[in-house]
């Protein structure tokens, strides 16, 4: 039976990170060095810019794309290269006076990685292999083997065509390199300091190596995420809500827990966890409530659960939104109209058309 979902919830893209899993530095540094500079990914002399080689440029520019930092569209008509545009989200997150440009608190790991699998039109995931594992895989302990057959098969089911498998194989071996250490170490080792500076990632504590050198195994780890803060919890959930319904609504604690996309698969945790955080949090929120009904527990919300996300996100970094000479939305979107003209664009590419839509979304881009 055709399975679609996958074309549903994100973009034809693979490959594209250069085996490099992002690193610590690098979404402030691409964040600020294009709020300067939009072509500054295109520039020749983009490997000083950034600090690194070119191939890890090619990584910065994917990566602050696909964790929605940035979208790309041309400069101006009857140009090829794709400048990349600062989102709101990244301003508010990474510019200095921003929620956490250094990424110091864990918080801030766990919403770049809401981001990066999750999907709403106009807003799809960068990274489909990543939202394969993490909504859609039937398994919680995998070789390299299984989850690109299972990434093969999503594939299959959802685009008009398909990439090679090594590129499939490249990103299992990125996303397992990204999440887990590579091997257990012991505790202190140089090793596992060197492996949590490489990707900080890692100290989320979602994949674990569980194989041996000869035969590599990973597994998805759940249960309670102590490094989870309760408000970006809250806040994935209300974003969820709103791919839904923009309105004062309700949905399902079931929902938010098990179904594909979904921060309970995201995030790998149950519904007792999803509870307890939403509680928490609707004690202080009036417009948020939990409710309970033929056994079925609910998050009630009585406004726009985008907005009423924002706001719980908002009070878990002091309220960053209120700081003198932060921009709304509506003033950012002024200063680069071109990030609404790439917003349409994703939404005018069909769920399943990998041609020359979706091409012109990712194509090789050259200097202007």
């Amino acid at each position: 039976m055709s399975d679609s979902r996958l074309g549903e919830a994100a973009l034809f893209a693979f490959a594209r990170h250069e085996t490099f899993a992002p690193r610590f530095g690098w979404l402030h540094k691409a964040y600020m060095q294009v709020k300067r500079d939009q072509g500054a990914f295109l520039a020749d002399d983009a490997p000083v810019l950034f600090g690194v080689g070119k191939n890890m440029v090619n990584a910065m520019r994917y990566w602050s794309r696909a964790f929605k930092l940035t979208r790309e569209c041309n400069p101006a008509k009857g140009t090829q290269a794709k400048f990349s545009y600062p989102t709101w989200e990244a301003r508010w997150l990474l510019d200095e006076d921003g929620a956490d440009p250094y990424l110091e608190e864990n918080g801030s790991l766990w919403l770049l990685h809401w981001w990066l699998i999750s999907s709403r039109p106009g807003a799809k995931s960068h990274a489909p292999t990543w939202y394969t594992a993490f909504h859609l895989a039937p398994f919680s302990r995998f070789t390299t083997a299984d989850m690109t057959q299972v990434v093969t098969r999503h594939v299959n089911f959802s685009y008009d065509k398909s990439p090679e498998e090594a590129s499939i194989v490249r990103d299992v071996d990125c996303l397992t390199k990204m999440y887990a250490r590579s091997a257990p170490e012991k505790a202190g080792s140089p090793g596992s300091y060197e492996d949590l500076l490489a990707c900080p990632f890692r100290d989320l504590d979602l994949l674990t190596f569980v194989g041996t050198r000869g035969k590599p195994e990973w597994q998805f780890t759940s249960g309670n995420r102590t490094s989870l803060p309760a408000r970006v919890l809250a806040y994935a959930c209300l974003d969820y809500a709103a791919k839904f319904s923009r309105q004062a609504n309700s949905i399902s604690v079931a929902r938010l827990a098990n179904e594909p996309g979904s921060p309970g698969r995201a995030f790998r945790v149950r519904e007792n966890e999803i509870v307890t955080a939403l509680q928490k949090v609707a004690a202080d929120h009036p417009h948020l409530n939990l409710t309970e009904a033929v056994g079925q527990r609910s998050l009630a919300f009585t406004a726009d659960p985008f907005d009423l996300a924002w706001e719980v996100l908002d009070a878990q970094y002091d309220f960053v939104t209120r700081r003198p000479g932060f921009p709304t939305r509506e003033e950012w979107a002024s200063m680069f109209p071109q990030l609404a003209e790439a917003e349409q664009k994703e939404l005018d590419t069909k769920a399943t058309d990998t041609s020359e839509a979706t091409e012109k979304l990712f194509d090789e881009e050259t200097a202007a």
